[in-house]
């Protein structure tokens, strides 16, 4: 069975980091134009950071500077470093192609940022 599968999220004071990963099941999606999305409550889910598959990247202006998203081809991951965080940053993180494949969406991963 196709899936993406993120992990990496947590609890962390502003200021601060974590890296999220993204574990897909088939090469096809690292070979594609893979993003991470996130959705805060009671907003709609955004696009922040995206990767084709030659490795050119796209930020959102919210996480520019302070994002970086990567990909290894080989192990089927997509990461997202993310530092300098801020409360707004607070979402539950997912991966997904860019556009978003409907039947790809996984459980997601949470971030908090909070003091």
């Amino acid at each position: 069975q196709v899936q993406l599968v993120e992990s990496g999220g947590g609890l962390v004071q502003p200021g601060g980091s974590l890296r999220l990963s993204c574990a897909a099941s088939s090469r096809f999606f690292s070979i594609n134009t893979m993003g991470w999305y996130r959705q805060a409550p009671g907003k709609q889910r955004e696009l922040v950071a995206r990767i084709s598959g030659a490795g050119s990247t796209n930020y959102a202006d919210s996480v520019k500077g302070r994002f970086t998203i990567s990909r290894d081809i080989a192990k089927y991951t997509v990461s997202l470093q993310m530092n300098s965080l801020k409360p707004e940053d607070t979402a539950v993180y997912y991966c997904n192609l860019v556009p978003p494949g409907q039947g790809y969406w996984g459980q997601g991963t949470e971030v908090t940022v909070a003091s």
